[in-house]
């Protein structure tokens, strides 16, 4: 087993363990309360999928286009909130949201496993002045996954 393949099972654990809790909250604590951000649960789960997708794509683009590569940075300058508003997160079915967030978890989780290790010192400009490698940004996913699922944690335990 390599590291990403041990990422990956982290992710699928993940996804395991939450996808029940997600599923037992009742909608006054999905649509509710909100975090430092000012985020709903609903909305912080949107963020997560948000998250899988971008970087879905950039570790797709960084094994075939030329590096450092130029692709647009959704959470550069708050856009992410921008993205979550967009796509309504709030107000939409929280059995599609939890859906849509496992399985764009397990897809990236399957990326990540197949990932070209001869791209990994490829590197992504991910805003002004700023470059990160795939292989920095394959490390970091989990780390931003849990973040967000101890966020959700701490909403869980409010009264």
């Amino acid at each position: 087993m390599n590291d990403f393949d041990s990422l990956s099972d982290e992710i699928e654990s993940l996804v395991t363990e939450w996808e029940i809790i997600l599923s037992s909250l009742p909608q006054q604590a999905v649509s509710q309360r909100r975090n430092s951000q000012n985020r709903t649960i609903k909305q912080i789960i949107g963020h997560i999928i948000d998250s899988a997708s971008n970087n879905t794509h950039r570790i797709v683009h960084l094994q075939y286009q030329s590096s450092p590569l130029i692709f647009p940075n959704y959470a550069t300058f708050g856009n992410n909130d921008i993205w979550i508003a967009i796509q309504d997160y709030q107000n939409e079915d929280w059995n599609i949201i939890i859906q849509l967030w496992k399985y764009s978890l397990l897809h990236i989780s399957h990326v990540i496993k197949n990932i070209q290790t001869k791209k990994l010192s490829n590197e992504w400009i991910c805003g002004p002045g700023e470059k990160v490698t795939l292989e920095s940004m394959i490390f970091d996913f989990p780390r931003h996954l849990k973040l967000h699922l101890s966020e959700i944690s701490e909403l869980i335990k409010e009264n």
